[in-house]
């Protein structure tokens, strides 16, 4: 048996926010559907974010209902605050992430908080999503680099992360979220996370802004990772960091597993299927 690695699929909510044609309720909800049918493990639906700030995901009351579930598939949505994970409760949510960064500048330019003051933000979230018996996520934004602020050290990144954990996520993706990342940066920050929470709850999060988001891969499963997230048709990026579109392509990424060996139960054909279909309506 092949080595497992498990695809996190982020482009319903990382790769559709950064867009600017809106696609309505029921295309999305055909989106996630598909990717499921694909085999993806977990699907990220939406994101129970303020209409005002990602107008894009402003549906997100009606797309998380309305989508038929298989089991075994985890369907998680981003929440920033209390009031987004009573939102996404009412929805039916049975996962949910939260997000900040590793930088001061972007966590300004992005929730208008400190680093201290998001994750402190977080903590009734998770305590209220642990108590439900949600599973849950934490996203370590600009661990690679800043728009805003330029290099960010590993320490940084492992601080985050590791609060991050404590505050009680199951797991934690540390992201380059302006697709800066090199892969000899991998290792010294994988190794830095690794030694505030355990490999195994370790996600990466790579945008192929650069070229190299497979490169980065390599150097993460070389690291001991076997969570990456990716998007459908290479989707989409942060709309609050200058220069960030281009999530790594979530078929490009199982074909690059495959040929290294790995097995991630992914139809790659299957998956680009419901990218492009995404794509052509963006496209009109």
């Amino acid at each position: 048996m092949s080595e497992r690695v498990t695809v996190i699929e982020v482009g319903p909510r990382d790769g559709l926010q950064n867009e600017s044609a809106t696609v309505p309720a029921g295309d999305k909800v055909r989106f996630v559907e598909a990717l499921a049918e694909a085999g993806l493990p977990v699907v990220e639906v939406t994101s129970f974010v303020s209409p005002k700030a990602v107008p894009q995901l402003a549906d997100a009351d009606q797309v998380l209902p309305a989508v038929r579930r298989l089991e075994g598939v985890r369907y998680p949505v981003l929440v920033p605050n209390v009031r987004g994970f009573e939102r996404a409760l009412a929805a039916g949510a049975d996962a949910v992430a939260v997000f900040t960064a590793a930088s001061e500048g972007f966590t300004r330019a992005n929730i208008n908080m400190t680093i201290a003051e998001s994750l402190q933000a977080f903590a009734p979230v998770l305590e209220r999503a642990l108590v439900a018996g949600m599973w849950t996520r934490g996203y370590v934004s600009t661990a690679f680099g800043c728009p805003y602020d330029g290099a960010v050290q590993p320490a940084a990144v492992a601080r985050v992360a590791g609060e991050l954990a404590a505050l009680g996520c199951a797991e934690v993706s540390v992201g380059d979220t302006i697709g800066v990342g090199r892969p000899e940066q991998v290792p010294e920050i994988v190794a830095a996370v690794a030694d505030r929470l355990p490999l195994e709850q370790v996600a990466l999060h790579l945008h192929d802004t650069g070229g190299r988001a497979l490169e980065n891969v390599a150097a993460g499963l070389e690291a001991g990772v076997r969570v990456f997230d990716s998007s459908a048709a290479g989707l989409g990026g942060c709309p609050f960091a200058p220069g960030a579109p281009g999530n790594v392509a979530t078929e490009a990424l199982v074909r690059f597993l495959h040929e290294q060996g790995f097995e991630t139960g992914v139809d790659a054909e299957a998956v680009e299927r419901a990218g492009q279909a995404v794509r052509a309506r963006l496209a009109g």
